[in-house]
Formats: structure tokens, C-alpha cells, sequence
């Protein structure tokens, strides 16, 4: 398959800029890896946006291509547990990073990093899913297996309603029968919230807090967080005794100030969120629940698909902050 060509989205240095381009590779030019697949849908996520713009916090080393999310189909194989024909997809590790990712039509890959499409999911589907809703997923996972939360203990908070993450683990969290409160600075996205199972909005000015208490009025039998800062820090002191508070996103700030108190007054747990470096059986629990117990009855609404040539304007429109919903990358199209 070596002279095989294909499509790719291609990032490259030109002085102090950084230019976009749709580019013809082939077989040959890809990593070393135990597969090889052919990719049929990516995703676009705001990891993949920076590092179309050189952001060296996400790729130190261009020409690039960008996606840290593929599903598709194996071509090559050296793994005897996955074989040529099987569906697969890929999310986490090196991906996209500084390793070529999903804006292109073939991906090399080592074998730890391939998880076995299940059954009651598409190669679509999945992508639908991608980073975003795995991480929604572990979110969820580690809410109700490490804290404990069932739902009826209470509200359960969401912060960053609208974005990939949250919006997939209200989602998840009502399929499951949580009662779950939205924060959003997007009050005018209230319907669409409720419509995805949300019992109601907060506007997310009122997890401000300014005050210098280390403990606030509880509220919370559990939280969500996706944003990290302030937000963060507001939650952790209004969730109820015992409750557990997970957190994996840094957009309102990589540090928050806390005290000791919401930890050793009221036993709060704060349960960190990684979706790069999950283990493989941790990985095919999450995406077979998933597909099955907790897969998403509205999963293709407010899908937006495109191809490799709309990906510019797609990304322009997520660094400005104009993006809405999932913006699904169909290789073929």
C-alpha cells in the first residue's frame, strides 16, 4: 500500500505564521505503527484548533496534521487482535498532538491506542462521541462508581452547558435519571439546555464567588465541571456533605483557590478527569456503555458535517467563539 495517495488537512510553518492547506500524501509518509486505517469521520475539537494555529502547547513540530479523533477501518495490521476489515476508532494519546491525526484519510498508529468499534455504534456515531463525549462519559463514570452519587441524592451541576463535554453529560446524567442543573453565561440557550434534559439553567455569574468564605450554602449532591477557575472553586464549597465534584477542563483558568474545609467539614471529593492516557479496559467499558445503557437517544441532532475543505472556516469560527454543537469531519465527503 506504500504508493497509495490520499487526502490531508496540512499545517506548516511560513515565518511567523502558521498556513493551512489540503494536501495529496501517501502510504509512505506516515509514522511507524502496528495499524494502519483508513479513516472515515474525525471530529473537530478545540485541541485540534490550537494546533492548527501553532500552538506549541499542543504540537511542538510542524508540518502537522491536526485531529486527535478517527474512526474508520483497518487496512494493515501487525496486532493479532485486530485484524484487516475491522472497525475501529481512536481518541487520546498522541493523536493530532505530535503525531499526524484524524484530518487525513489514512493514520498509523500503535495498537494500545485502537479500541474495537462496539457493536451498537457507528463509525459516525463514535465520532459524534469523540474526545468530548468520552470524557463526558468518564466524567459520569467517575461521578457514580468513585463518588458515589446516585440520583436521587440531589441536583447535580453541569458547568459549560453548551460546550462538548457538558452537553453530553447532561445528556447522559438525565438518560440516568439525575436531576441536572446547567450553568451557562448563555442565558438565551436555555431551551435548548432543558430540551437536552437539564431540569433548569444557572447563569454561571452566580458560581462567581468573590466572598473569601471557604464554605458557602450547599447545593450541589454532585458537579461536572469543565471549566476549571473560579467556577470550579464556587462549586467545590456549595456541594453537599459527601458529595464529589469531578473536574477536566481549565477554559475560566488553570488554578482556583480552595481550603481545606469543603474537604474535611463536609468530606467532598474532587475527582480529576483524563481522557488521554485511559487504559484500554477502562476505555472499552466507557465506549460499550456508550453504545448501549447510555447512549444518547438525540445523538445525531445539531450535527454539523463537513469535509476536510470546510475545516478552515469551521476553525476560525471555534477560535472567534462563534461555534455551536459537533462539527463532525466526514473523510469521504
Amino acid at each position: 500500500m506504500k504508493d497509495v495517495k490520499f487526502k490531508a488537512f496540512f499545517v506548516e510553518e511560513d515565518g511567523e505564521n502558521f498556513k493551512r492547506s489540503i494536501i495529496s500524501k501517501q502510504i509512505s509518509d506516515l509514522p511507524e505503527g502496528d495499524i494502519t486505517i483508513n479513516v472515515k469521520y474525525s471530529s473537530l475539537n478545540y485541541k485540534d484548533a490550537l494546533s492548527s494555529i501553532g500552538n506549541k502547547g499542543v504540537t511542538r513540530n510542524y508540518p502537522h496534521t491536526p485531529g486527535i479523533d478517527a474512526a474508520g477501518i483497518v487496512v494493515e495490521s501487525n496486532d493479532n487482535n485486530i485484524k484487516e476489515g475491522d472497525k475501529v476508532l481512536v481518541t487520546g494519546y498522541d493523536l493530532g498532538m505530535n503525531t499526524d491525526g484524524g484530518f487525513e484519510e489514512y493514520i498509523r498508529v500503535p495498537s494500545k491506542w485502537v479500541v474495537k468499534l462496539p457493536e451498537n455504534l457507528s463509525l459516525k456515531e463514535s465520532m459524534i462521541y469523540g474526545t468530548a463525549g468520552f470524557t463526558a462519559a468518564i466524567s459520569v463514570y467517575k461521578l457514580m462508581k468513585l463518588g458515589r452519587v446516585k440520583p436521587n441524592d440531589g441536583e447535580i451541576l453541569v458547568t459549560g452547558a453548551t460546550g462538548g463535554v457538558g452537553s453530553t453529560a447532561i445528556k447522559i446524567l438525565s438518560k440516568l435519571g439525575y436531576n441536572v442543573i446547567g450553568a451557562t453565561g448563555k442565558k438565551e440557550e436555555k431551551d435548548m439546555i432543558v430540551d437536552m434534559g437539564a431540569k433548569d439553567i444557572i447563569d454561571r455569574h452566580e458560581l462567581e464567588d468573590e466572598s473569601g468564605k471557604p464554605l458557602l450554602k450547599s447545593r450541589w449532591a454532585g458537579v461536572i465541571d469543565t471549566t476549571g477557575g473560579n467556577m470550579l472553586s464556587t462549586a467545590i464549597k456549595t456541594t453537599n456533605y459527601g458529595g464529589s465534584v469531578t473536574t477536566c477542563g481549565n477554559v475560566a483558568g488553570h488554578k482556583f483557590d480552595a481550603s481545606v474545609y469543603p474537604f474535611i467539614l463536609r468530606g467532598i471529593s474532587l475527582l480529576g478527569v483524563d481522557s488521554v492516557n485511559v487504559d484500554n479496559e477502562l476505555r472499552n467499558i466507557l465506549w460499550s456503555l456508550l453504545s448501549n445503557d447510555w447512549k444518547i437517544d438525540t445523538l445525531h441532532d445539531n450535527i454539523n458535517e463537513i469535509g476536510l475543505k470546510e475545516l478552515n472556516e469551521e476553525i476560525d469560527k471555534m477560535l472567534n467563539g462563534n461555534h455551536k454543537g459537533r462539527t463532525i469531519v466526514n473523510l469521504e465527503k
